[in-house]
């Protein structure tokens, strides 16, 4: 049998992996959960590095910026079922929307809420979210930010960042002028967090109108919300700056412009940093926090119960982390929907798992993983997605986690129905396994503890297995 996990860094510590690489992948990701273009944040990055040139920094400093400008959002998940709540389901959205805007502007303010705002629901539910907007916006403002930059300092801890790196994340909220969050101003903010200010401006304009549009809010920003000697690094090489960032594609740009010497981690930190993707993904919704680490452990042990080779119990370990990344592109007004999705919706609930494997593809490191978790809603029956694949198209560790997470799903709770028990949850996974979509073989690797008392009732039961 062939051995899908054999390309994996082996985790004995003596390969090295980029940095740059994992965590640009990662952007793909906050990318996705922004609404904003993929490479939005790597052409933060390659306009904040060169910023840092036309400013004379150090490599250490231009490293801290280029890591502060590709990791702008890093904290984009931590307030998704909030923002959802509150502003008409699509938290994603609300992010690409106001990103634009000169807060301090109420007019811009409040012309873009009652253009943009919940744009996708109906007359009642989006009068309600302006409303909302107007009433308790600045509340709920202050809320996500703090939210966003705490999360981002985890994670990125947990990620071995810089103290420089951590410090920027801590203020890409701020403003020069003292009007942002925290409510620091001047030079008390930190050096990455105002060139990467300056460059996610330029990023955004450079798409809505061009060179000039960007020169122009840079200009028309400066010594308000942006640092003005930032400002005025950019502006005196604007084309030279932004020719890279105009690219279809910026992702080798991007990578070769990480200042060197480039930061590299042992293989054998390659788990904790799929542990950090992880709790990034699950952060996005209420009803999924740990569920990627819990999918993990139960896919580890089935596949050492199944006597998989190492580098294969490695890959369900590590595809069990990142499968859901791809959740993080699809508003948690989906995600916590109480009633049945629409045709429309549930063909967005497909695109997650698409969106996972396209994300981990584009790091070598990562590749391997790409394609089983990926596949974690592919059923042996052809009834999965987003492939729809038979049974010979899933290599074992996707049928791995394929079960792994239907078992673990069930055992949670979700908006449309309570968690299931655990004997319960395992009888409908057996009983999955006997209808055809999941491998029983898998199944009773996945839930041993429970197959004898599951196995009896598996032919009466029904599969109902919900993503």
């Amino acid at each position: 049998m062939t051995q899908p996990g054999a390309d994996l860094p082996s985790g004995g510590g003596a390969a090295q992996i980029r940095l740059a690489e994992l965590l640009a992948s990662l952007s793909l990701a906050t990318d996705l959960g922004t609404a904003f273009p993929l490479e939005k944040a790597l052409r933060n990055a390659l306009i904040a590095v060169g910023i840092g040139h036309e400013l004379g920094l150090s490599a250490a400093d231009r490293s801290d910026v280029y890591y502060t400008a590709m990791l702008r959002f890093l904290g984009c998940s931590a307030f998704a079922h909030e923002l959802a709540a509150a502003f008409g389901g699509d938290d994603n959205r609300f992010h690409a929307t106001y990103e634009p805007v000169d807060v301090s502007r109420p007019s811009e303010l409040i012309g873009t809420t009652l253009q943009h705002l919940a744009e996708g629901g109906g007359p009642l539910e989006r009068a309600a979210a302006i409303l909302r907007f107007l009433t308790q916006g600045r509340q709920l403002a202050t809320a996500m930010q703090a939210a966003d930059c705490e999360a981002a300092d985890r994670l990125a801890l947990r990620l071995d960042l810089s103290r420089g790196v951590r410090q920027g994340l801590a203020h890409v909220w701020t403003r020069w002028d003292g009007q942002g969050q925290p409510a620091i101003g001047g030079d008390a903010i930190a050096l990455p967090a105002r060139v990467a200010l300056v460059a996610n401006l330029a990023e955004l304009f450079l798409r809505f109108g061009g060179r000039a549009a960007a020169v122009e809010v840079v200009r028309r920003r400066r010594g308000a919300h942006l640092d003005p000697n930032v400002a005025d690094a950019f502006l005196g090489a604007a084309d030279r700056l932004l020719e890279p960032v105009e690219a279809e594609s910026v992702w080798d740009t991007a990578l070769e412009a990480e200042p060197r010497p480039y930061q590299c981690l042992a293989a054998a930190k390659l788990d904790a940093v799929a542990a950090a993707f992880a709790d990034f993904a699950d952060l996005k919704s209420i009803f999924t926090l740990g569920h990627s680490s819990g999918v993990a452990r139960l896919a580890e042990a089935a596949a050492r119960t199944l006597g998989l080779a190492e580098a294969d119990v490695a890959l369900c370990r590590r595809a069990g982390l990142v499968h859901d990344l791809g959740r993080v592109g699809l508003p948690d007004g989906i995600w916590e929907k109480r009633g049945p999705l629409t045709a429309g919706e549930w063909e967005r609930v497909r695109l997650h798992a698409y969106y996972t494997e396209r994300v981990l593809m584009r790091a070598t490191a990562l590749q391997p993983l790409a394609q089983v978790a990926g596949m974690h809603h592919e059923r042996r029956d052809g009834s999965g997605y987003h492939r729809a694949l038979g049974a010979a198209g899933l290599s074992v560790p996707a049928r791995v986690l394929a079960a792994s997470d239907a078992y673990h799903a069930m055992t949670e709770d979700r908006p449309h129905r309570p968690a299931r028990p655990p004997a319960e949850a395992a009888r409908e996974l057996a009983a999955a396994g006997r209808a055809g979509a999941l491998d029983p073989e898998v199944v009773r690797a996945v839930m041993p503890r429970h197959w004898s008392s599951s196995r009896r009732a598996c032919a009466a039961s029904r599969p109902s297995i919900q993503p």
